[in-house]
């Protein structure tokens, strides 16, 4: 009922201009919520046989370890861990003051942290919740989320109408989340009080670089719906579409200029253009049956883990650790971002079109072989496979039918890719120190692979 209420006081709020009071007065409340179960719920450990034959335990027993070392600190701090919310109005420098154009406009935002974001529940048993390990960090996103508003300008109309469709379709907003753990693990590391305004910085950049890159996805792929909501250049147009990711890309390069640092600036710019690599080379290899997981592993790297292997680096270069974190920083990144993309991948198939707000099985219907397909195509009826594709699905029924060879034949030796990915991600988290932000680093992990099982 408390968690019910919850939900409701933030939706009903967070545009009003009492909103940092009301953020703060239902997060305390989530906080007291959370406090006990969350230790309860992350204390089964989930195990899942690897691809070498033995078997790993996941990451749900280390992050159940470290949420209740940290549950009488929460405890002890009861409403004051929440109230970070109130802590947009303290004395940070918002982008306007590091020398930025002033002239933009408010539009409003969806929650990155609403209520879907939760897992289910099944069988009395509740799994990884994505609000238990944001926590540490859900001052900070509230801080973005309001500067993020100020993206647009008042002299673009239209691009207006455009972002407030972009911001208001849903999602959990991980990459800022990621950015935000390792600033606050790596500042605990290097001795420092707190953040700093330039990881605040990193984190609206980031979010804003992956926003414009999936409306340009979106117009590459004719995406119809994201998030089941219908997408910008449906809506607007192609034209317009283009614009305003151009128009993001644009503003975040000026954003990343102003952080006066060289060594993040090539790390961030260095995404760019390995989105327009992988955009390229998935443009390149559609419907092409002989690709080799490695091309596709680097492929998924310059979408999906560039970007979010180089902000977990940006972050950690901003809290002046040695480079030996930074480089452990970024690996984690890269790996936790490769697992994602599998399981993306996997859920293409596994789940319905309404829990992904798109057509089931849309990579393959157009060309672009993932994952659990090209392990379906080492498989027995991979011929059968092969063919299918080969021929573009031309008959009825085509489609469906490699639909169920795939999720037959491709999804666990997927899963166990996924798998390993997410080892090689926990084990760079090894330099850091024990805390809140190290746990919700782990929990992440796990967090991500748990919508696959």
């Amino acid at each position: 009922r408390l968690g019910g209420a919850v939900v409701t006081l933030h939706r009903l709020f967070r545009e009003t201009p009492s909103e940092p009071l009301m953020m703060a007065c239902a997060r305390a409340a989530f906080a007291a919520r959370v406090e006990a179960p969350a230790r309860g719920r992350h204390a089964s450990t989930r195990v899942v046989a690897a691809q070498n034959g033995h078997v790993h335990a996941t990451a749900s027993a280390a992050s159940s370890r470290a949420f209740a070392r940290l549950g009488a600190k929460r405890s002890a701090r009861g409403h004051v861990a929440s109230a970070q919310a109130v802590a947009v109005n303290k004395a940070t420098r918002s982008i306007d003051e590091m020398d930025m154009d002033p002239e933009h406009v408010t539009f409003a935002s969806s929650d990155e942290l609403d209520a879907s974001a939760s897992m289910d529940c099944a069988g009395g048993v509740c799994s990884l919740n994505i609000d238990d390990i944001t926590l540490p960090v859900m001052g900070d996103m509230e801080q973005m989320r309001m500067n993020l508003r100020d993206i647009v300008g008042r002299k673009n109309p239209l691009l207006l109408a455009a972002a407030d469709q972009i911001f208001g379709a849903g999602g959990k907003r991980l990459r800022p989340v990621l950015v935000f753990l390792v600033a606050r693990a790596t500042a605990q590391l290097a001795g420092l009080e707190d953040i700093t305004d330039r990881q605040r910085r990193l984190a609206e950049i980031t979010e804003m670089i992956h926003t414009a890159s999936l409306v340009h996805d979106d117009v590459l792929d004719d995406c119809d719906t994201r998030r089941g909501a219908e997408t910008i250049h449906t809506l607007y147009g192609t034209r317009v579409a283009i614009l305003a990711g151009d128009f993001l890309f644009a503003q975040s390069s000026w954003y990343l200029a102003n952080l006066d640092n060289l060594e993040v600036i090539k790390l961030i710019s260095q995404v760019i253009a390995d989105f327009a690599d992988g955009e390229i080379s998935q443009a390149g290899a559609l419907y092409n049956v002989d690709i080799t997981l490695e091309e596709y592993l680097e492929k998924s790297h310059n979408k999906t883990a560039s970007l979010i292997a180089a902000s977990c680096k940006s972050a950690a270069v901003f809290s002046e650790v040695s480079e030996d974190i930074k480089v452990d920083m970024y690996e984690y990144g890269k790996h936790l971002g490769l697992a994602f993309q599998v399981v993306d991948d996997i859920l293409d198939f596994t789940q319905t079109e309404q829990q992904l707000g798109k057509p089931q099985g849309q990579d393959l219907a157009t060309g672009n072989l993932t994952a659990p397909i090209l392990f379906a195509l080492r498989r027995e009826d991979g011929d059968e496979l092969k063919s299918l594709i080969a021929t573009q699905f031309e008959n009825d029924g085509d489609l469906q039918r490699a639909i169920a060879i795939v999720t037959e034949s491709g999804i666990e030796d997927a899963r166990r890719l996924a798998r390993e990915e997410a080892d090689m991600a926990l084990s760079s988290l090894k330099g850091l120190p024990e805390g809140e932000a190290k746990a919700s680093l782990v929990a992440m992990v796990e967090y991500v692979l748990e919508r696959i099982y």
